[in-house]
């Protein structure tokens, strides 16, 4: 796979800059001005700051520091920025489609799991871009074989190779690196190095099966455990995720109590006035930050309302949430039909909302603590059918606020500026991210 982020990719950006190996476009038209590749960069560099720092590391400006450019940054930049910084550059948008179908294909390689159906499309989808790109860059010119290098056509054996030996997360170079990294420090004699990293390997794998075998997984990891943060909070209620600090115990406003009331008569069914009589006894505070624990990098997402952020801090607050939603709400007399579906917006506040006995109003019989997000939704534009299966979403403006239960909240999301004042939604999480609405009697 580092052929694609270090060879196929650089490659097709020298194509449009017209930096590759002194050719010109031929007959096509796929050159970029100087210009619009600068800005395409800029906003590049400036999308660092409108991306959690989980999704990787901050991609810099790929004109001006293009070989500082890691593989990693290629990669994301491929899967994530370019579909966007490259939407309507083109003079013709056919070399656009061809890059699109690049990237789908290369999702489907990124898998965790993969089809044989899949495997078929990989197969075909792969010819059809290879050919494609002939007829594209290469224009059937024998003074324009440069274009075809040998990675061009390797592209054609990753299905086949997938076939044999499973997904690519098996066995490409990103682990392989990693692993070489972890034992590079087991090297502790210069003059017998090999047999040094020989016992280094041996002895893991030992103690790898003697942890498996005997589950002392935490006793006899060489690693420190990620320590419970000071001032966190966890409730048996919610076990995906903790709250951290910074804590207010400030009474929210007016405003704040009225969506809060909201929320909860939504979700016990009474009715506005028991639930503001039974918030009279509640204890409800804020917190700055949440963390999903489904996981050991689980996502950590933050309030934009409560806590300072560094000049260097990069944007946590938005997250992509799922909510029930009445198919026949328009009709009054019609029974409801609730169908899931997925939202994006700005976390705004998190609230911890503590019964301390029990509440007839809210039907509760024991002590009961609710943890609730409100969340600005942002309003999406109609998808951009060319982008259809990327996950990438556009928006313009933001909508009501929609206080909801925090195990709702799905992911956290990246945002990159688009043209104009409008931005698009990026998400990394895929389908196993996903929550599945099984019906009420599940």
């Amino acid at each position: 796979m580092h052929l694609i982020w270090e060879n196929l990719i650089k490659n097709l950006i020298l194509l449009w800059t017209g930096d590759f190996k002194g050719l010109d476009e031929g007959t096509g038209e796929y050159q970029l001005a100087k210009a619009i590749w600068e800005a395409i960069a800029s906003r590049t560099s400036a999308a660092a700051d409108t991306i959690p720092s989980a999704y990787g590391s901050r991609v810099p400006n790929i004109a001006k520091d293009r070989p500082n450019v890691s593989a990693e940054m290629w990669s994301f930049w491929t899967l994530y920025l370019g579909p966007v910084l490259l939407r309507r550059r083109f003079r013709s948008a056919k070399y656009y489609r061809h890059f699109l179908d690049l990237v789908r294909l290369l999702n489907i390689c990124l898998q965790f799991e993969i089809t044989d159906d899949e495997i078929e499309t990989l197969r075909i989808g792969f010819i059809a871009w290879v050919q494609k790109y002939e007829e594209m860059y290469f224009q059937y010119n024998i003074e324009r074989l440069p274009c075809c290098p040998l990675t061009i056509h390797g592209l054609l054996h990753i299905a086949s190779g997938i076939k044999f030996t499973g997904p690519v997360w098996c066995y490409w170079a990103f682990p392989m690196e990693r692993y070489c990294g972890s034992i590079q420090p087991g090297i502790r004699s210069r003059r017998f190095p090999w047999a040094s990293m020989d016992r280094h390997v041996l002895e893991t794998a030992q103690l790898t099966q003697i942890k498996t075998v005997y589950n002392v997984f935490e006793e006899l990891s060489l690693t420190a455990s990620r320590a419970e943060i000071p001032g966190s909070f966890s409730d048996p209620a919610y076990p995906s995720c903790v709250l951290l600090p910074p804590r207010s115990r400030a009474t929210p406003s007016s405003p704040q109590m009225k969506t809060i009331a909201t929320a909860l008569s939504t979700r016990s069914g009474s009715s506005m006035r028991d639930v503001n009589n039974a918030l009279k006894a509640a204890e409800v505070e804020e917190w700055g930050k949440v963390r999903r624990i489904d996981s050991e990098e689980g996502d950590m997402m933050r309030s934009c309302s409560l806590g300072t952020t560094a000049e260097d801090t990069q944007d946590a607050t938005y997250v992509r949430y799922e909510m029930l939603v009445d198919k026949h709400a328009r009709f009054k007399k019609r029974a409801p039909e609730f169908e899931l579906q997925t939202f994006y917006g700005q976390l705004t506040h998190l609230y911890r909302v503590h019964f301390p006995e029990a509440c007839a109003l809210l039907n509760t019989e024991e002590p009961t603590t609710y943890i609730l997000a409100a969340i600005r939704a942002s309003v999406l534009d109609a998808d951009d059918a060319q982008l259809r299966g990327l996950d990438i979403h556009f928006y313009s403006g933001t909508g009501g606020l929609d206080v909801i239960d925090i195990t709702s909240v799905q992911a956290l999301v990246g945002r990159v500026p688009d043209r104009g004042d409008g931005w698009a939604i990026i998400d990394r999480s895929g389908v196993l991210a996903r929550a599945e609405w099984l019906g009420e009697d599940e």
